[in-house]
């Protein structure tokens, strides 16, 4: 049986553990508390974030890689460097095009992501 996951002051990259969603995608929760949570999110080439809306709001800086993403009805490809904001209940997704990683911020944080 797994505990319940609880804010913490440091996250190490080394010592906080990867989640497997599918054969392309992982997650790592990074840090939060009930107002904000950030995470980040590995794909491998060719994974989907499959369009779906949530009511946080969501920032997310593309830390290394490119995707394909969309919000609403609007399409872009973003690269290292780039971000993108993803405002309450706005469908959303993301392919990615090279192997990279997602920096997601959320507000409030993601009680489903909670373990």
């Amino acid at each position: 049986m797994k505990t319940k996951q609880t804010p913490q002051t440091f996250y190490k990259s080394d010592s906080t553990e990867w989640e497997k969603i599918d054969e392309y995608i992982d997650r790592q929760i990074v840090g939060y508390d009930n107002s904000v949570m950030m995470v980040n999110v590995r794909f491998k080439k060719g994974g989907i974030g499959y369009a779906h809306q949530h009511p946080h709001i969501q920032v997310t800086y593309v830390s290394e890689g490119s995707f394909e993403v969309t919000i609403g009805e609007e399409k872009a490809t973003l690269k290292k460097g780039d971000s993108f904001f993803v405002p309450s209940n706005i469908i959303h997704g993301v392919v990615c095009l090279e192997d990279g990683i997602l920096v997601d911020v959320f507000s409030p944080h993601r009680e489903d992501f909670i373990k």
